[in-house]
């Protein structure tokens, strides 16, 4: 494979190219030369308008229906689906069948996503069958690649349970995700506990189900002098309880979902199934504050909370839909069309550059003699979302229609490439 990316503006901090509009030549999945008016016999040219490169992103805490519900999501549509979002990684939860609490099991997307376009980094569970019981064989399995650990959807119930696994970790310097969902404050709710879900009738679900879940793992990050990731917060309170863990020391880091971002409550007025996620849309004071959580650095990343799931999960009576959205498609659509300002280096931050950073991954780079591992994106251009811009084999998505200002062209990862919208 010979590429050759023409005129596009590098976003990459750790080059001597950043910022700079250069040519770049790729073959046989290496950069070979990174100049001006580059001319390469035989090259696929590509070249767009306000095209930007950047080393590739990566999600973490995304749902893969493989193995146990390919019908929702396999390994391809997943990794399909990452592609035309501009992810070159996907790090996916544990929350298959059989879940991913062993060496053996991680083995299986390990080698699935061998010479795949997009790479799989296996997150571990943290209890067998992710049932909050009996620990897992971490080392074991970051022997076998994974990245972190964590019961995904599950989330850490009890506190014996979290501190012994934080303490596990402390061996190889490891860390522990969890969702910051506290079940018995929860209480079975359906949506925010709030003015909407009062109007509506619906059984809410409190801000203390998530505040008192950051508090507790918080604390117990101190205690343990170990690292905890909380995986897509969503109230004001997590933010102050994270920005002020953060000026102790403490290492706690977050992530936030688009959706979360940038919806509130009333967007479930008309009983629209797929904003019906977790964590729930809250109120307008908590997208504010999350916001300025994104700006100031106390929210470390942004994840795309990608959940696919079968039509008959959603097409339901509010109360009996499931949670959940896929995302992978619209992340970085959806947040450049709100937060253009950012620019994009930030952008790179929030999608790919800090997460590598928090989990010891290999941060790809834009020189000479790298890896190509790119995503080529256009901030500037306007689309509107359709279903055949979905990669995923599930269509719940609450953004269909909506139209977005910042695609993605493509990625290049080694010798493989998947480019979208070429001339």
């Amino acid at each position: 494979m010979v590429l050759l990316v023409k005129q596009a503006i590098v976003i990459d901090p750790n080059s001597p190219f950043h910022n700079q509009q250069k040519d770049i030549h790729i073959q046989d999945g290496q950069i070979m030369a990174i100049g001006d008016q580059l001319s390469i016999d035989g090259a696929q040219i590509i070249e767009r308008d306000g095209l930007h490169v950047s080393p590739g992103w990566v999600d973490i805490g995304m749902q893969i229906g493989d193995p146990g519900f390919e019908h929702r999501e396999d390994i391809v549509s997943a990794t399909r689906a990452a592609a035309l979002g501009g992810y070159t990684a996907i790090a996916p939860f544990p929350n298959t069948d059989p879940v991913m609490d062993t060496k053996a099991s991680l083995n299986y997307w390990r080698n699935q996503s061998n010479g795949n376009l997009v790479e799989i980094l296996p997150i571990g569970a943290i209890t067998s069958h992710c049932n909050g019981k009996d620990i897992t064989e971490m080392i074991d399995m970051r022997r076998a690649g994974a990245i972190a650990f964590s019961d995904g959807s599950h989330s850490t119930q009890n506190n014996g349970m979290m501190m012994r696994a934080l303490q596990y970790v402390k061996a190889f310097d490891g860390v522990v995700i969890n969702r910051a969902f506290d079940a018995s404050l929860a209480g079975g709710g359906h949506m925010h506990e709030g003015l909407i879900s009062t109007q509506l009738g619906m059984k809410g679900i409190s801000h203390l189900a998530e505040d008192m879940m950051v508090a507790r793992d918080i604390n117990l990050a101190d205690y343990t002098e170990s690292k905890v990731h909380i995986h897509s917060i969503s109230t004001a309170g997590s933010v102050d309880l994270i920005r002020q863990a953060k000026a102790k020391g403490i290492q706690v880091t977050c992530s936030v979902t688009p959706l979360n971002l940038f919806y509130q409550q009333d967007s479930l007025e008309d009983f629209d199934t797929n904003f019906k996620v977790l964590p729930p849309l809250r109120e307008k004071s908590d997208s504010e504050a999350l916001l300025a959580g994104l700006r100031d650095g106390t929210i470390d990343f942004v994840v795309s909370n990608h959940v696919p799931l079968e039509e008959e999960r959603k097409k339901l009576e509010f109360a009996y839909a499931d949670f959940g959205a896929i995302g992978l498609e619209t992340c970085y659509a959806l947040l450049n069309t709100h937060l253009s300002n950012l620019g994009p280096e930030k952008m790179l931050n929030l999608l790919g550059a800090k997460a590598r950073q928090i989990f010891g991954l290999r941060i790809p780079g834009i020189q000479e003699g790298a890896k190509a591992e790119l995503t080529l994106f256009l901030p500037e251009q306007k689309w509107t979302f359709g279903k055949e811009q979905i990669g995923s084999k599930s269509k719940n998505s609450p953004l269909l229609g909506q139209p977005f200002t910042g695609s993605i062209l493509g990625i290049i990862q080694g010798q493989r490439s998947h480019f979208s919208q070429l001339r």
